[in-house]
């Protein structure tokens, strides 16, 4: 038997309690929750969200950023995800049918939204309009109805997104349905003569935007409110128009089969807190779904709204998809 030297069980002993210790924090409860490209960016909200609901909770959250939709039908029930974030009310039936979500039990009738809300599964956590936006150095006869964006000379330079990929080209897509109706193949002629291009994703198109490579371009009534919160330009406007803008919310839904179902239940309520909605404003450049007017930041409430909200439900959004996307693309391949 070797000789007794109590340095070795010393350090067996702190190798011990090191491990017992790591254990200890490695066992603290995680959530994943699955969110957009841009909302998952350093300049996005989560680390904001992050040290907000970490403070709440024992525990750690982890954003995975992506395609979420994408994502959640290549994984299926066998997802990571215990939170998705990022959705919106026009792909909120395709996300439905992949039956991969629990009820969120939570009391959404004082919502600040401007329609009413009762979907049980699907949260909302942030809302806006599309809108054309503008620069008023370049523009200073603005139209103030879609009819009158029609009517403007083709030689404006107008930068949209692709509707097969990009959930604000889809907006548009739905919201010249809305407008024109059977007249919306007509509506699209008119307008492609001054689509300087349309890109795959919005990023794509504010940037052409900002560069001065495009007069106009597809975005949403709270975009001036990053140009002058942080920018300090009021020359970015969005266009209001008359006939009424798309309305879009970004919605919040608990997986079923998470491992964590009590922290995703905290998580989901804390959404709906101060300390979540009041995040949303300047954090992701949208309006927050729970918030009072009177507690937005001062650039929120002074933008320019629209007086109507055209929206389609999921259902009608499903049913619609097809043949407004069919519309967009038949006429700008005339």
């Amino acid at each position: 038997m070797p000789p007794f030297r109590p340095g070795v069980l010393e350090d067996d002993m702190r190798l011990a309690l090191t491990l017992t210790l790591y254990a200890g924090a490695a066992a603290a409860d995680s959530l994943t929750v699955y969110v957009p490209d841009y909302f998952g960016s350093e300049w996005g909200p989560t680390p904001a969200i992050k040290a907000a609901f970490e403070e709440t909770c024992d525990c750690e959250i982890e954003f995975v950023a992506g395609e979420v939709l994408t994502r959640l039908r290549l994984e299926g029930e066998r997802t990571e995800a215990d939170v998705v974030l990022g959705l919106n009310t026009d792909v909120a039936a395709e996300a439905r049918e992949l039956d991969l979500f629990a009820p969120h039990r939570l009391d959404t009738t004082d919502l600040t939204l401007p329609i009413d809300w009762t979907d049980e599964t699907f949260l909302p956590f942030n809302w806006g309009y599309t809108a054309f936006v503008y620069d008023t150095d370049v523009i200073s006869n603005a139209p103030g109805s879609f009819a009158e964006l029609l009517e403007m000379d083709d030689d404006i330079r107008i930068v949209i997104q692709d509707p097969r990929s990009s959930i604000s080209g889809l907006a548009l897509a739905y919201w010249v349905d809305a407008v024109f109706g059977d007249g919306a193949t007509e509506a699209w002629t008119q307008l492609e003569p001054k689509i300087l291009t349309v890109t795959k994703g919005w990023s794509e198109s504010y940037g052409l935007f900002t560069s001065g490579e495009a007069d106009m371009v597809l975005s949403y009534t709270t975009s001036p409110a990053y140009h002058i919160s942080a920018e300090g330009d009021e020359t970015k406007v969005a266009a209001i128009f008359e006939e009424g803008h798309y309305f879009m919310a970004e919605v919040a839904a608990k997986v079923a089969g998470t491992d964590q179902p009590e922290l995703a239940d905290q998580f989901m309520a804390f959404i709906l807190t101060p300390a979540f909605q009041e995040i949303i404003p300047e954090g992701n450049w949208s309006y927050p779904a729970k918030l009072p007017r009177d507690q937005w930041p001062e650039v929120f409430r002074n933008l320019p709204e629209p007086s109507t909200a055209l929206f389609y439900t999921e259902q009608e959004a499903a049913e619609r998809r097809d043949d407004v996307i069919e519309t967009w693309r038949s006429a700008l391949t005339q």
